[in-house]
């Protein structure tokens, strides 16, 4: 896997990364755009807290992880210094949308602002040492902690006590969010969310029997027979793995690495599409038809985290089926999603393959998935596996 080392590193510094920096700052207003048509213009100026604080991180992840570039840590404190002004309502809670000048938007009703927020501003305190990043950091993370059995707050549509569902995306991202605000956290709040986390995505929404990763379930966590309970959405089942993963290395615990890479298989298996090739956004596991129309496109997000997965799923544990996996997907997405002509990558394809929305960045699209994903891939093949099994025998916070 050694000769993909370089083509990783190349796309992430020469491309998608420089595609960011020229397009996405707002330099009147603050913040980013990240509503980008094909060749990098602004098509639409609101400004999605999820996203500023995504792109937060990556800017400060780079300028942690890779080189102290000034153009990468100004970035970042550019968008946090947007974020801190407009981002939040009174109780501390990130809004999920403003317009150009920071006016809100949309209600603080998706707590994975609130998770970017502090994933952000905790790689950015590490970046700079500014202690008021990392209490913004602190404060964000106590706050998805009170919410966390009823994330959306009064916001929630849902009638009590009919239906009462929890989904999988919070302990999911959960597992990723404690390890990445480990250096801020006392070590008995980090472990313990570690531990409800990883029961939560492994024992209660893992259906062992079936082989798959449910997105809904009854709060008791049985099978609700329903549109929402009887959803997969295989992209979200395999990125989580390779959060677990990483629990592993930091735990130590190589059997939980092993599940990992089993079920992440299993859902690579289950939802690579047969006919045309590529992953499935959403299915039904009985097979009936789903409620979101976009089920059979192909995502950018879906197959990064695939390839992210798999060629960790190799390394830690050398199974010849990941290895395998991280060709077939590499190939199906550097063929599809790399946009040659105008850089960085397309996020939506049809069934086929085919472009389909040929933006660079929108409401869920923004400076994440894509880069994150380049850099995993390629500081892993980097290092090699002789250091990843060196990690693997070792108690790590992250890769």
């Amino acid at each position: 896997m050694k000769q993909y080392t370089a083509l990783y590193k190349k796309e992430l510094l020469e491309n998608v990364i420089p595609f960011w920096l020229k397009h996405s700052k707002d330099e009147a207003d603050g913040g980013f755009f990240t509503s980008l048509d094909q060749f990098g213009n602004v098509f639409d100026t609101d400004k999605m807290m999820w996203l500023q604080g995504r792109e937060v991180w990556m800017f400060s992840m780079l300028y942690n992880k890779v080189e102290k570039r000034k153009e990468w840590l100004d970035m970042a404190q550019h968008g946090a210094d947007f974020m801190i002004k407009n981002g939040r309502d009174e109780n501390g809670n990130w809004y999920f949308s403003l317009n150009k000048q920071g006016k809100p938007l949309t209600q603080p009703y998706n707590i994975f602002s609130d998770c970017f927020a502090a994933m952000g501003f905790g790689a950015l305190y590490t970046a700079s040492g500014n202690e008021t990043y990392a209490e913004i950091a602190r404060t964000t993370f106590h706050n998805i902690l009170k919410r966390r059995n009823n994330p959306k707050n009064k916001y929630n549509k849902a009638f009590p006590g009919t239906r009462d569902l929890k989904n999988f995306a919070l302990p999911m991202i959960l597992c990723n969010l404690a390890l990445e605000l480990e250096h801020l956290l006392e070590e008995k709040a980090v472990n313990d969310l570690i531990a409800e986390a990883l029961h939560e995505v492994m024992d209660v929404f893992y259906q062992e029997e079936k082989g798959v990763i449910l997105e809904n379930v009854f709060a008791d966590g049985s099978f609700s027979d329903s549109y929402e309970g009887r959803l997969l959405n295989p992209g979200h089942s395999i990125e989580a793995m390779w959060f677990t993963m990483d629990l592993g290395l930091r735990l130590n615990d190589n059997a939980l690495i092993e599940k990992s890479v089993k079920i992440a298989l299993q859902m690579l298996e289950y939802g690579w599409d047969k006919q045309y090739g590529g992953i499935f956004y959403f299915l039904d596991i009985k097979g009936y038809p789903t409620q979101q129309l976009e089920w059979d496109q192909k995502l950018w997000w879906v197959h990064v985290e695939a390839l992210v997965c798999m060629a960790k799923g190799y390394l830690l544990t050398g199974n010849d089926d990941c290895l395998q996996w991280f060709e077939k997907l590499h190939n199906y997405t550097w063929e599809h999603f790399k946009d040659e002509q105008y850089g960085e990558w397309f996020g939506y394809l049809n069934r086929r393959g085919e472009v389909l929305l040929s933006l660079k960045g929108g409401k869920w699209k923004g400076c994440f998935h894509v880069p994150r994903g380049l850099y995993q891939v390629w500081k892993m093949l980097e290092d090699g596996p002789e250091a990843m099994l060196v990690k693997k025998n070792k108690i790590v916070s992250q890769l």
